[in-house]
């Protein structure tokens, strides 16, 4: 093992055990979690000068643009292993209005904002339609542990029907985000004239990605399916991790979209009868809590802190347009869906970014075009300020609104 490989995995195990520490303690004092682990990497000095000899940064760019991307496969996977139909069919409809055609009238809405802003007298900074659009896609979809981890202290008070719509939405709006981006990535890579072939090459990818991620849904059924998984024992969630390894690299070498066949898969897999669907919850649960933890640490060390508050004003400026597109969305999708008021405005609020956000980021970081760098500190505050705002008012907006009971609801 050289030197570098041991420092590494010291420094990397140290920080692990601090970013477990802090999401438990979260959980004690009513804070989220990523907040604090967040805040965690940003007070690490990625370039370790304070190491007696030549050490080389903790973590690289391009290493960071390559954990990312592994870890929002298994936050990917994981939402569509834990969405289960039968349980959330009372808000199948409005969910997937808002996942998808939410998704994109917030990203076209946030984008038309971000354009908008260039008309300001403060506003040097040309914008392009690309650097809108990643930024709008980048900010649209919503985070389903940090919504309902700051939703602890009412556990059973709110209405059913309400999370089940806040859980369904998040875990199936995180693949329009991440396909969006990437159709602003390539935009923004390729030449003016080049667009609809761009659009087209997204759609192939995208159509492809769900086919690959169905089929092998239907692959990990059969492996794992009740009878079969016997003979595994314990082994099951390896299996099924190898499974979900082979399926999003075998995605990404034929051009499809690895991220949107890992969630595929996990939904095809996690709604099929024949397979023991609470021991693969389980066993996952542990990889995809491991996979968060590691993208807002990896996104804590790549940021400068003084970027970061740079970024502030701006953030604060395309923080207030989100709350302002979701709104408009949530009205819109939800106006005839048996939600009242109150409850169509605690959606809009409980619209938390999370995880996504932070690897998109980072991908546009790593990749070529020439804005990639300015978009992991304006999403790391744009996260926090969400985080700290929306986040720690959600408890009291929904005792204001009259959503919380005073009893906890019958099972």
């Amino acid at each position: 093992m050289t030197h570098n490989l041991a420092l590494s995995l010291t420094l990397f195990g140290g920080l692990l055990l601090m970013a477990v520490w802090l999401d438990d303690m979260a959980a004690r004092i009513r804070v989220p979690g990523i907040l604090l682990v967040l805040v965690l990497g940003l007070l690490i000095d990625n370039n370790l000068s304070a190491l007696p000899g030549d050490s080389p940064p903790l973590l690289s760019l391009a290493n960071a643009e390559q954990i990312s991307q592994l870890a929002l496969v298994l936050v990917l996977f994981f939402g569509g292993l834990t969405t289960n139909w039968r349980e959330m069919r009372l808000v199948v409809r409005p969910a997937v209005r808002l996942a998808t055609l939410g998704s994109l009238l917030t990203a076209a809405l946030v984008t038309a904002y971000i354009l908008g802003l260039q008309s300001l007298p403060f506003s040097a900074v040309p914008v392009s339609l690309a650097v809108a659009l990643f930024i709008g896609a980048m900010v649209c979809s919503t985070d389903a542990s940090a919504t309902l981890g700051l939703l602890r202290p009412l556990v059973g008070r709110l209405p059913q029907r309400l999370i089940d719509l806040l859980e369904c939405e998040s875990a199936l709006n995180d693949p329009m985000a991440v396909v969006l981006a990437g159709l602003a990535l390539a935009l923004a890579a390729g030449d003016a004239g080049q667009g609809s072939e761009v659009v087209v090459e997204v759609m192939r990818q995208f159509l492809l990605g769900v086919f690959l991620g169905f089929i092998g849904g239907k692959a990990a059924t059969l492996l794992l399916s009740s009878q079969r998984s016997q003979s595994y024992g314990r082994l099951g969630a390896i299996v099924s991790l190898a499974l979900l390894m082979v399926v999003a690299g075998g995605s990404n070498l034929v051009g499809a979209s690895g991220l949107l066949a890992a969630y595929l898969m996990g939904l095809v897999l996690g709604n099929d009868p024949q397979v023991d669907r609470p021991l693969l919850e389980e066993s996952h649960a542990g990889f995809a809590k491991l996979a968060e933890l590691v993208l807002f640490l990896c996104l804590g060390l790549v940021v400068e802190p003084n970027d970061v508050v740079n970024d502030l004003f701006w953030a604060l400026l395309l923080l207030i347009g989100m709350v302002l597109s979701r709104w408009v969305v949530v009205e819109l999708l939800l106006l005839r869906s048996g939600f009242q008021w109150p409850q169509r405005l605690f959606t809009t609020l409980a619209g938390l970014r999370g995880a996504v956000p932070v690897a998109i980021a980072i991908q546009a970081a790593a990749s070529p075009v020439a804005w990639g760098q300015m978009m992991p500190p304006l999403a790391l505050a744009v996260v926090l300020l969400g985080l700290m705002t929306q986040g720690l008012s959600l408890v009291p907006v929904a005792r204001w609104l009259g959503l919380a009971q005073d009893t906890p609801a019958a099972p």
